[in-house]
């Protein structure tokens, strides 16, 4: 069984998902590698785009003036975004793992590091919308890109974990309930944030 998985597996995800998770099926990769080969580069992305396009453009959420970030909490905020998107996707590989006995799936955290990223490169590649922030835009192409990631999770963790698809669906169904619990966390974190200062202005 091999112990790497290819790069290219990523770019065959539109035309071919189900051969990508067959051929993911037959690996066992270290965790240590998927993180560092594939993990850090995806959650460096959106940080990068959103950095690049809020410190040109400014956020614009309707209104005719945008709303810009001072450049200290603009990094500020760029890099707890990094680090936030690196939980993210160790925990749902973690608890991931955790719910593996539950559901007779495969145990192995380096094959739910790897799923995690097969579901999340989407999503990474839509948050260069990131670079013209604008509410609207960015909404437009990354709820597509959230329903195709979503579809890869249902249809590609029972084939990956090997578990039948009963099983499949109702594992997936239970990570998308941790997510939300995530998200919604996230958003009190970033209210709280807000209402310390570390929030936009408006500018001109």
């Amino acid at each position: 069984m091999k112990t790497v998985i290819s790069s290219w597996m990523l770019f065959r995800l539109l035309f071919q998902p189900t051969a990508v998770f067959e051929e993911l099926a037959d690996t066992q990769p270290e965790p240590h590698t998927v993180f560092f080969k594939y993990v850090i580069w995806l959650a460096i992305a959106p940080p990068l785009f959103a950095y690049i396009g809020a410190s040109n453009f400014g956020w614009r959420v309707g209104a005719e003036t945008p709303l810009y970030v001072p450049a200290d909490n603009l990094a500020l905020i760029s890099i707890l975004y990094f680090f936030v998107l690196l939980f993210g996707f160790v925990s749902t590989a973690i608890v991931a793992q955790w719910m593996a006995t539950t559901y007779g799936a495969r145990h192995s955290l380096g094959i739910h590091f790897a799923l995690v990223v097969i579901i999340a490169a989407p999503l990474a590649v839509g948050s260069i919308m990131h670079l013209f922030p604008h509410v609207f835009l960015n909404v437009l192409v990354l709820i597509p890109v959230l329903i195709w990631s979503m579809f890869l999770l249902y249809r590609g963790l029972p084939i990956v974990l090997k578990i039948s698809p009963e099983r499949g669906m109702l594992m997936a169904s239970a990570l998308i309930g941790y997510l939300l619990v995530a998200i919604v966390s996230l958003l009190g974190v970033t209210v709280a944030l807000w209402g310390q200062g570390l929030g936009p202005t408006l500018g001109v």
